[in-house]
């Protein structure tokens, strides 16, 4: 158990195990954490090392965290067997590589029999490995993806050439040249994303997992609750305050509606919100989480490397767009509150700021070592590592500090056996933090495994330059329309696709033309696309986040998607504002950013007004319906026309305050 109060929620955990293979998860778990934690801290290793044996120590333990038959089936001696054949090939694909490394290098692409062999087994054991713990859509994209690089005259199935439009036709490749591609080359199952997620991802995740077992969570979500809970819809902004700070440390939207939300949901319940508002509050603000920096889940690590730029500065230029949806969020919440009556909790039901941070105070130690080391430019990996330790030293200092000075006090003396206790209970702790870390890396890395095959087989076939031009001519050279075009294929992919892998393959196919064809700067190309795959958490009729918002707070699922979707509104409209308004991400004079920056936050709230209908008080529906032109105002490129929506849009706003207090003063 977690000192939150919840039990870690660990992936594969609802599986029928026997107990054998309950230590051998363990075993599993605990050797990727650690070999992890050595390569990042101790011994960095070389490319191809790195990433085919954490690839390989990852499909091992997905084999056996995922049985073939699925979690509420007993593996059998059928399913048995398969598992077995299954973890033997992630062993043999993952040792072959690491052992022949240098013969391979050596035949410089010359590849033999057995090279190929053995690449056809790793690409059939990593699609396997993706269904189990990622799910059936995105292995069926890496099958597309493969049968599409076989369909040509010169391919392995040239008959399936003929079905292709000609903007996708192509000369077709045999399993030689698409093996060798996929798990020799660095453009297939090896490249860019898995590496991310083998160094920077995995290091994070364990610092989150590690943050979760000490009791991290729980602290975050008090002094959220302290801070916020006297206002009127106190929880619902506690919950907006706890998802930004625990969603950029989990790494998933879903995880963070079920670990806050657990806490957050009953409250805002119990306080007026209705049932699938509450669970839409809880999602739109743990979506919300994935792009809140220092971590930004896995999105900033990978940003950086494509683009090139330092990891700090992807952190930098994010803190504003991520305040702007915050804002937006928190804005929504505050209307509602005000619109049906609520008011703040009392203070009896609330932890004192004072007693929350006497408690918790050591937990800040390791963010603020973690920021210190950022700034100072040190590898994110080795950053992680360092953080790592700094939240077991702290927590075990903590625990000495009470163990020597105030349990004596309690009645409890330093014995012999209270320390090996106290040893004992470290150790497992340390050990549940090591497993919970590589089990929540699973379902990430396995993603990135097969948004690598995608991105390999693009590469081989050209189809990022396609997809470019198909994008050209239905959008008829129109940003706008492109944009669009952008946010439908994610919303598309992200019904099938995590979001890393959403961002991994949609970024490859019209990166390109964002940044060649409609001239958006390469960061911005990329930011854009990032907030665009987070989508489908909020947005009906897929919305995974939404569902399990609705799950505990006991509303109907589409209900909770839409309201999820209505108070995740910034994630459509700040990317726009990016696009532009680039000088919040690239820079400028300082007197264009604060007016950028002030016309932004304005045009967010005066949306969040037009769409409750309500800011001080009732806004009526003449004035919704001037207030639409001018946000859209604030959002064209021109400074006159920026002037004069701002102007329109403070005008209304101050009116509706000044309605308010009239009204006010008649009651």
């Amino acid at each position: 158990m977690s000192e939150s109060g919840n039990s870690p929620i660990i992936p594969g955990s609802q599986a029928q195990h026997s107990r054998p293979v309950l230590w051998l998860i363990t075993l599993v778990a605990v050797a990727l954490s650690l070999f992890q934690l050595y390569s990042a801290g101790i011994e960095p290793l070389g490319l191809f090392y790195q990433r085919s044996l954490h690839l390989m120590l990852i499909m091992m333990l997905a084999f056996l965290m995922f049985p073939v038959f699925g979690p509420r089936r007993k593996r059998g001696m059928v399913g048995g067997l398969i598992d077995l054949a299954f973890f033997a090939g992630a062993l043999v694909t993952g040792s072959y590589l690491t052992l022949f490394l240098d013969e391979i290098i050596n035949r410089a692409g010359f590849w033999n029999q057995t090279d190929i062999f053995i690449g056809c087994i790793a690409t059939v054991t990593v699609l396997e490995a993706s269904r189990r713990a990622v799910g059936l859509g995105m292995t069926i994209i890496g099958l597309v993806a493969i049968l599409y690089a076989f369909a040509g005259p010169e391919g392995e199935l040239p008959w399936l050439g003929q079905f292709l439009p000609g903007i996708l036709e192509h000369r077709g490749y045999d399993l030689y040249r698409l093996s060798g591609q996929l798990y020799l080359g660095q453009e297939g199952i090896f490249g860019l994303p898995i590496g991310v997620a083998a160094t920077y991802i995995f290091t994070f995740v364990l610092f989150g997992a590690f943050l979760e077992i000490t009791g991290a969570g729980k602290f975050f979500i008090d002094l959220a609750y302290a801070a916020t809970g006297k206002q009127r819809g106190g929880p619902a902004k506690a919950a907006v305050i706890a998802s930004a700070g625990m969603g950029s440390i989990s790494g998933s939207a879903i995880a963070n509606v079920v670990t806050t939300g657990a806490f957050t949901i009953p409250l805002m319940k119990r306080l007026g919100y209705r049932p699938h508002q509450a669970g839409g509050i809880e999602a739109a603000a743990s979506t919300g989480g994935q792009i809140m920096p220092p971590l930004m889940g896995a999105g900033a690590f990978l940003i950086a490397e494509y683009t090139r730029m330092p990891y700090l500065e992807v952190v930098k230029v994010s803190i504003l767009p991520a305040v702007m949806y915050f804002g937006t969020v928190y804005l929504l919440v505050h209307i509602i509150a005000l619109k049906q009556g609520m008011q703040g909790m009392s203070q009896d039901e609330l932890p004192k700021v004072r007693d929350v941070m006497g408690t918790g105070w050591h937990f800040l130690l390791p963010l603020a070592v973690l920021i210190w080391l950022l700034a100072m430019n040190l590898s994110p990996s080795r950053v992680g590592y360092y953080a790592i330790l700094t939240i077991l030293l702290v927590t075990a200092l903590r625990f000495i500090i009470w163990m020597v000075f105030v349990g004596p006090r309690q009645g409890q003396p330093v014995t012999l056996s209270a320390v090996m206790l106290a040893l004992r209970n470290g150790a497992l702790k340390v050990i549940e933090g090591l497993e919970l870390g590589a089990r929540n890396a699973v379902a990430v890395s396995m993603a990135c495994a097969v948004a690598g095959i995608i991105v390999g087989v693009v590469g081989l076939t050209g189809l990022g330059l396609k997809f470019s031009s198909m994008m050209m001519a239905f959008s008829n050279g129109h940003l706008l329309l492109a944009l669009v075009m952008v946010l439908l294929a994610s919303l598309v992919l992200g019904m099938g696709l995590p979001v890393t892998a959403s961002y991994i393959v949609l970024i490859v196919l019209v990166g390109p033309a964002l940044t060649a064809e409609f001239g958006v700067p390469l960061l911005i190309a990329h930011l854009v696309v990032f907030w665009y795959s987070q989508d489908s958490n909020v947005t009906p009729p897929i919305a995974l986040a939404g569902f399990a918002g609705a799950a505990i707070a006991g509303a109907k699922p589409m209900d909770t998607s839409f309201q999820a979707w209505k108070f995740a509104k910034g994630l459509y409209l700040i990317p726009l504002f990016m696009v532009y308004n680039p000088e919040i991400i690239v820079g400028g004079p300082w007197w264009l950013l604060v007016w950028t920056a002030l016309t932004g936050f304005l045009a967010l709230g005066a949306f969040a007004a037009v769409l409750e209908g309500y800011l001080f008080t009732r806004m009526s529906l003449p004035v919704r319906l001037v207030l639409v032109p001018a946000v859209i105002a604030v959002f064209y490129p021109s400074l006159m026309a920026e002037v004069v929506g701002a102007a329109v849009m403070l005008g209304l706003i101050v009116g509706n305050w000044l309605v308010s207090r009239r009204e006010a003063a008649v009651a």
